[in-house]
């Protein structure tokens, strides 16, 4: 049976981005993003929740968002969920993470929001003058399981014929 992995997100960072490096010198960003739903109880009270989700991209994708993004950027995100899992050091227990690997991504809102729709393939004369880049040079802790084939992941032989669609 096919399965698909596929989140689309639009919200706002919580957090400048963080650039590192993996040992293989492939740049890596973490973000997290904020997304908020409002709706009406049954008692027809406004109420608001907010999801924080944490985001990682890879390559050249980690590097336009750590160039060209801030806190509070408001960003459109193509993904799919990936689950860390590891035994905490001072309890012994197991610990989970749920986390969006960035596929495909484009900036959204006006210039003050820190560019005006400059995502990849996007107008190069129509970005924002860039941050000063936070970078750490030195190789990440861990290599990234999770990290992109240099190759596209989706290749025509891969992709689910007629009879594969479960609906």
């Amino acid at each position: 049976m096919a399965s698909v992995n596929k989140v689309i997100l639009v919200g706002n960072m919580t957090r400048d981005p963080q650039l590192k490096y993996l040992p293989s010198q492939t740049p890596v960003v973490e973000f997290g993003l904020a997304m908020n739903r409002r709706f009406k109880t049954a008692s027809g009270e406004d109420r608001e929740e907010v999801c924080f989700v944490d985001c990682t991209a890879f390559a050249r994708a980690a590097e336009v968002i750590n160039q060209y993004c801030q806190k509070g950027k408001l960003i459109y995100i193509e993904g799919r969920l990936k689950l860390d899992q590891w035994e905490d050091k001072q309890g012994g227990g197991k610990r989970s993470k749920l986390s969006v690997v960035v596929e495909n991504f484009q900036f959204l809102g006006g210039r003050e929001g820190g560019g005006r729709d400059a995502g990849p393939g996007g107008g190069e004369d129509q970005r924002p003058a860039p941050r000063q880049p936070q970078q750490n040079r030195a190789p990440a802790q861990t290599q990234d399981p999770a990290a992109p084939p240099q190759e596209s992941p989706i290749s025509e032989e891969s992709q689910p014929g007629p009879s594969d669609i479960p609906f």
